[in-house]
């Protein structure tokens, strides 16, 4: 199963209102593993960033001036693209992200996401009814380091790694999407495929030391006499050396 972990940042809180988006931040979930494949874009959002905006993301006006525009090829197409049919997953999305997401889409003539979206908003509210469910929360209650967002402050692909290790946490932890049967052996055999299990090209040494050697020998010698298997073994190993 593949998933897109998202995130936007933007001048305010409301499309209809003149705001725009300003930053797009992804990173790629297959069987609930991160695969280090990952999108980020600045926007330039062809006005003015409010202060109170620019407080909480940092991105001015005259940064993002020289950034592509949100229809160009390397933003929007862009990510669609590199969504495709894949479950979306956004801290606070159904209010928030996709909305606000599929408003500039259809403003700018390109067709709206209709994929599936699962809120990590709403799955933390219904796992820990009562407690803080922000993404500084979260992280803190599964010891994610945020030490970076707390000093550079709010960004959409960093709050998008964030919110992946958040959510592999909410959904059992690292080892829940692990999927033994999916990879094909070398042969190009396909799903559900068993491995054939290959010889090691050199022995590994052995780990036990001269003097327990000689001590197990003594042993075998002293107490086990000639007609044990561990005698027998011996004898074995010492006509194939010879």
């Amino acid at each position: 199963m593949r998933q897109i972990v998202f995130d936007l940042e933007t001048t305010g809180f409301r499309f209809e209102e003149g705001h725009r988006i300003v930053e797009i931040g992804a990173v790629e979930l297959v069987h609930g593993a991160v695969t280090g494949r990952s999108f980020h874009t600045y926007v330039n959002p062809e006005r003015d960033v409010p202060e109170g905006a620019f407080r909480v993301h940092g991105l001015s006006t005259e940064f993002l001036a020289d950034k592509p525009a949100f229809a160009a090829p390397s933003v929007a197409p862009a990510f669609l693209d590199f969504v495709g049919d894949a479950q979306l997953i956004a801290h606070n999305g159904a209010a928030f992200d996709l909305p606000f997401l599929n408003a500039q889409l259809e403003a700018y003539g390109l067709r709206p996401l209709a994929n599936d979206l699962l809120d990590t908003l709403i799955v933390a509210r219904r796992k820990f009814p009562g407690a803080p469910a922000s993404l500084d929360a979260l992280c803190a209650r599964f010891g994610i380091d945020t030490t970076v967002r707390a000093r550079d402050g709010h960004g959409a692909l960093l709050d998008s790694k964030l919110l992946a290790a958040v959510y592999i946490e909410l959904t059992g932890g690292p080892q829940a999407g692990l999927d033994f049967g999916r990879a094909a052996d070398e042969d190009g055999a396909g799903h559900g495929a068993r491995r054939r299990a290959r010889p090691r090209p050199a022995p590994l040494p052995s780990l036990v030391t001269p003097e327990e050697a000689a001590a197990h020998a003594a042993f075998v010698e002293a107490e086990l006499g000639p007609d044990s298997l561990w005698a027998r073994l011996a004898a074995v190993k010492s006509q194939a050396a010879e």
